[in-house]
Parts: structure tokens; C-alpha cells; sequence
């Protein structure tokens, strides 16, 4: 597993590993701190579009819009579409921050499937999670079927 790393950050943003962050919805003055953690890509998991700010160089910004409701689960398209968009960007040695309303399951649930086709477990992947961001809450049910979805079809033919 990769180590990880010591960067200092706010209680807004939680440092899952050396290239992963959860936070909730960034406001524009989050930007100069996600730029300084070496943050290149946002994946924005928030049905609300978030501010344009967070597309400007050298930050790149994916707007996946979903919703938290067990009634209406996360697309594991969804999921896939972020996890393909973050993986280029961790190889070129950068980091990825996913956010959500609080930061507690729609980001959750992406952050655990960029790590998932990191190579972690799922387990490993939702404990990890817990670990790094108290408010994480990928034992959620209607969280942690989208997850163990997305890793029983990771990767895609």
C-alpha cells in the first residue's frame, strides 16, 4: 500500500492518503490550500455545480452529480467515470480531492473506489477512509453496496 503522507490540512479537508483528499463542499476560500496540497484534479460529487473557481489551472474539475438517497443509488457509471479521471492524474504523481455536501458518503463512496482500483481492498479501502475522516460513513448501506458494486466490476471489460 502507498504511504502516506504528513501534509499539513485544514478540518475541512482530511488527507486519506499522499494522493487522495475527502472534503465537504470547498468554497473559494479553500482554493489556495487545495492548490497547495498538489491537488490537480476535483471530482465534485455534489448535485450543486461547485464554484468555477475550483476548474481554473492547475486544477482540473469534474462535476458528477449525484444524489445521496437510498432510493436512487450512485451510478456505478458515475464511479467509474471519477475513478478513470483520477487515475491518470495519481500516476503523474499528483492528487485528487473528492467532495461531496459534508464530505460523509458520496465522496466516501468515490474516494473508496479510487482506492479500490489502487489496489486496496474494500474493506481496507472504507477502513482507511474511517481512519483519515471522522464524519466518513461508508458502512452505510445504501454507501457501501455502491462500493462493494463498483469492486465486484472493477475493472470493466
Amino acid at each position: 500500500m502507498p504511504k502516506m503522507a504528513d501534509k499539513a490540512t485544514s478540518p475541512h479537508i482530511s488527507q486519506i492518503t499522499d494522493y487522495l483528499y475527502i472534503s465537504a463542499f470547498p468554497r473559494g476560500e479553500h482554493i489556495k490550500e487545495i492548490v497547495a496540497l498538489g491537488v490537480r484534479l476535483v471530482l465534485s460529487m455534489h448535485w450543486m455545480r461547485p464554484t468555477k473557481m475550483l476548474g481554473k489551472p492547475p486544477v482540473e474539475l469534474l462535476w458528477l452529480p449525484t444524489f445521496d438517497n437510498i432510493l436512487f443509488p450512485m451510478p456505478i457509471g458515475t464511479l467509474n467515470k471519477g475513478v478513470w479521471a483520477a487515475l491518470p492524474v495519481i500516476e503523474n504523481g499528483d492528487s485528487v480531492l473528492v467532495h461531496c455536501k459534508s464530505g460523509m458518503h458520496r465522496s466516501v463512496a468515490q474516494a473508496a473506489c479510487v482506492l479500490i482500483a489502487m489496489g486496496y481492498t474494500v474493506d481496507d479501502a472504507m477502513r482507511l477512509i474511517k481512519e483519515k475522516r471522522a464524519v466518513a460513513d461508508p458502512d452505510a448501506r445504501h454507501i457501501q453496496s455502491r462500493i462493494r458494486k463498483f469492486a465486484n466490476q472493477w475493472p470493466p471489460n
